[in-house]
């Protein structure tokens, strides 16, 4: 079941959720929804369910219009962040609902929503708890229970809204895994919100990512990574450093430090103009400071050494643009054999960098 979306817009009283989007979503895709609270990954979900109406645009499920379609005709399976389980019902009765509750026309007979039920139980991998009652459950298995629960009625998208987000970060890293891999074997179109970039970058097919009702890029996990195609995707997927300064004759050229230069082959020629780099921790090279070297000089605040990485809070000295805290990332054995002190002047020098002049 492919998904069609067209200029859909949505607003709450002064609010624009929704600013005329639109994507498209291929038959048996997982697709991620990226992207902060407030910027209409969820109100978008909602709209492809059936459970908001977009003031304006359309929806369409393989080329039919569902846009006025009732949630009970669109046949989408939804899962929410907390459970939404029956807690007066067993297991195995919350994974039957769907099929009890359906006119009796399509209803399965008895022994039928057994055998149905039983092997979705052993699909999550939980048939042995099929009498116990949610109260009796952990997060990570009231939460497959739930999907059982979604993928009872066969439906033809599965919609997930932080289905992962009230878990601990063990429990949430393990569904993570399991959700893939069930999806590699069920095909079903799903589609999951998350503000995670770890999750959606895990997890997901294409990642779409949002800012304020709008598609900020859309591609692969390893293209958003590796290419971000604006200041805000950069930002947002991962630390990152920002260093500010001048762009002239197609290089940067940072604040304070007149002899560090910045190429960005993504965008080169660079147009002249205020320019900020935005550079990963583990793409900065870290040195012992020498009068005249060129390189960011910048103190060592504190180091944090935890298994093979060292991570390293470093300050600029005066007269040196950047915002905030720079983050470096080394390994432990280069960093104890270094032997760096906190409270002493280091050297960084960018490996590698993505520039975007300033309007």
């Amino acid at each position: 079941m492919s998904i069609e979306i067209r200029q859909v817009s949505k607003q709450f009283g002064a609010f624009q959720a929704l600013k005329n989007l639109s994507l498209d979503i291929a038959s048996g895709e997982l697709v991620a929804l990226l992207g902060p609270s407030g910027c209409g990954k969820t109100t978008l979900l909602r709209i492809i369910a059936g459970l908001e109406s977009p003031d304006s645009g359309s929806i369409a499920f393989s080329g039919e219009d569902t846009t006025g379609v009732h949630v009970r005709e669109r046949h989408v399976g939804f899962v929410f962040q907390h459970y939404a389980l029956f807690r007066h019902m067993s297991v195995f009765d919350n994974v039957a609902f769907g099929l009890r509750v359906k006119p009796r026309s399509q209803r399965p007979s008895e022994a039928q929503i057994r055998e149905k039920v039983h092997a979705l139980l052993n699909l999550v991998q939980l048939d042995w708890l099929a009498d116990r009652y949610p109260s009796q459950l952990s997060g990570g298995q009231r939460q497959r229970i739930a999907l059982a629960r979604a993928l009872a009625v066969e439906p033809k998208v599965l919609l997930l809204d932080e289905p992962f987000g009230a878990l601990d970060a063990k429990v949430r890293k393990e569904l993570r895994r399991w959700l893939r891999r069930l999806h590699d074997d069920l095909h079903v179109t799903s589609i999951f919100v998350t503000h995670d970039q770890e999750e959606a970058l895990e997890v997901a097919d294409r990642v779409v990512l949002m800012n304020a009702g709008q598609i900020e890029q859309i591609g692969s996990p390893q293209t958003v990574w590796d290419h971000p195609a604006s200041p805000f995707v950069y930002g947002f997927l991962g630390e990152v450093n920002r260093f500010h300064g001048q762009a002239r004759a197609g290089e940067m050229w940072l604040a304070g430090q007149a002899r560090v230069q910045l190429n960005s082959p993504e965008q080169a020629p660079l147009p002249d103009g205020q320019a900020v780099a935005f550079v990963r921790p583990h793409d900065l090279e870290v040195l012992r400071w020498a009068t005249g070297e060129p390189g960011i000089a910048a103190r060592l605040v504190r180091a944090i050494v935890i298994g093979p990485l060292a991570r390293l809070e470093l300050e600029a000295l005066s007269g040196q643009d950047s915002s905030g805290v720079i983050e470096a990332q080394i390994a432990s054995a280069e960093y104890h054999l270094a032997a760096y002190r906190e409270g002493e002047t280091l050297l960084l020098r960018p490996r590698k960098a993505r520039v975007f002049v300033e309007n």
